[in-house]
């Protein structure tokens, strides 16, 4: 197999904030029934690209039982496949630590070298996208490439979380900046390469060692000074829905009548592990427009332009309205869910208004992540009967009714537990203890 594929999926994702509290970010749900990290496995295999290694790192669990020998993706083969790679300890006095994207690529060089690709094409676990990468791969040949990067246009007020390329009339890329507070342009790198393999072990021993290196920083910059760098523009859809607001937004987006990610390509199909759930029920009362509904899921209410995942019970008189509610969650009687992300096994009970008036008072402890009348609850929370919340408010994870001092949470108000507070700081340990 002349290409591998080396999927980053180690990172926490710290602006999706408490959603990615107890996962790490490619395993957060996606469209209902998918996760970040199918887009990326499954390009790989519709690419024909078979010899596949996950980097994990920030609480793998949920991730690693997501892609188990990889048997959705046709991964689970004795020849290529999918592999786990995971922190391990090396030497007396090293790091089992990941510090940089460059540096867990760096410490998984043995299994590059084991496998022999032609090319190594590396990618963020993340990112929601279609792409055939064999046409990359074939472009990079025939550049005769050292290294070749994606890129495609954002928008200029996004364009300081990328890093930000020049190129030249042949293609080749001339600079290269990441993350720049005020930036040249607005051509972004998507964090899709493909290296050459003997120029890719090289380099990570030249510019890696135990401490932090990451490609943009350590890597990229240098090798466009030598030279052989080159752009490949893709100018199909492709998101990093790295925000609260971008996954928001680009969830609901998958509601429109053409929706520009297509979801229903026979000819590129979005593989996943599928939880074994019975058919979508719909009440007596119920009524459901301009959404995607989830197998398992129960509707005896009203779902308007919403993603409702596996297993959700929505009860009479409830609506849920511009929200994405997570797995077995569970919306009581007459309450109402306007602008919501919910996490999975969540009770909102009887009565209640999550998304209320029109006080947009960005949330209080995270200013910059809850600014647009959003909210967002974490797992296993549960609202008391009978409460109303304003808007970009942040309920923790495990919050009870005994944390609720009041019925009525005004906007930008942030909601806690002990239990929640030890998962939102990164006890993984906790973490653990509460998902087994």
């Amino acid at each position: 197999m002349k290409t591998l594929a080396l999927i980053l999926a180690g990172g926490r994702g710290t602006r999706l904030d408490i959603l990615s509290a107890h996962r790490a970010k490619p395993s957060v749900p996606f469209a209902g029934k998918f996760r970040l990290i199918d887009f990326a496995l499954s390009n790989c295999v519709n690419s024909g690209i078979y010899n596949v290694g996950v980097l994990t790192q920030y609480l793998p669990m949920s991730l690693n039982n997501h892609i188990g020998i990889g048997k959705p993706w046709d991964l689970d083969r004795r020849m290529g496949g999918v592999t786990i790679l995971q922190p391990y300890r090396g030497k007396p006095g090293t790091t089992d630590w990941y510090e940089g994207t460059a540096h867990a690529i760096y410490k998984n060089m043995s299994f590059i070298k084991n496998k022999d690709p032609e090319e190594v094409v590396i990618l963020s676990g993340d990112h929601v996208y279609e792409m055939d990468y064999s046409k990359m791969v074939e472009y990079h040949k025939e550049k005769g490439a050292d290294l070749t990067i994606a890129a495609q246009p954002v928008p200029y007020e996004d364009a300081d979380r990328f890093g930000i390329l020049d190129y030249d009339d042949e293609m080749k890329i001339t600079d290269f900046v990441e993350k720049p507070a005020d930036p040249p342009s607005n051509l972004a790198s998507m964090g899709i390469y493909v290296f050459k393999k003997e120029v890719l072990l090289e380099v990570l021993e030249k510019y890696c060692s135990e401490e932090d290196s990451d490609f943009g920083h350590h890597i990229i910059p240098p090798m466009i000074e030598k030279g052989g760098v080159y752009l490949y523009e893709f100018d199909d859809y492709w998101k990093d829905v790295g925000t609260l607001a971008a996954y928001w937004e680009s969830s609901l987006e998958l509601t429109n009548p053409i929706p520009s990610l297509n979801l229903y390509n026979e000819e590129w199909k979005l593989h996943t592990r599928s939880e074994e759930k019975p058919p979508v029920k719909f009440g007596k009362e119920a009524c459901a427009s301009k959404s995607l509904i989830s197998n398992g899921s129960i509707v005896n209410g009203v779902v308007e332009n919403s993603i409702i995942s596996p297993g959700v019970y929505i009860e009479e008189g409830a609506v849920v309205r511009d929200s994405i509610i997570f797995n077995d969650t569970i919306i009581r009687k007459n309450s109402v869910v306007e602008k919501a992300i919910i996490d999975k096994e969540v009770e909102v009970m009887a009565n209640c208004k999550i998304g209320d008036g029109d006080d947009l008072t960005p949330n209080k402890d995270k200013p910059d992540l809850l600014e647009n009348g959003l909210n967002v609850i974490a797992k296993r929370a549960t609202i008391p009967e009978g409460t109303t919340i304003g808007r970009n408010c942040r309920i923790f994870s495990y919050v009870g009714v005994e944390d609720f001092e009041s019925k009525e949470i005004p906007s930008g108000s942030t909601i806690t537990s002990e239990i929640g507070e030890k998962v939102a700081a990164g006890d993984e340990d906790h973490v653990r203890e509460l998902n087994s």
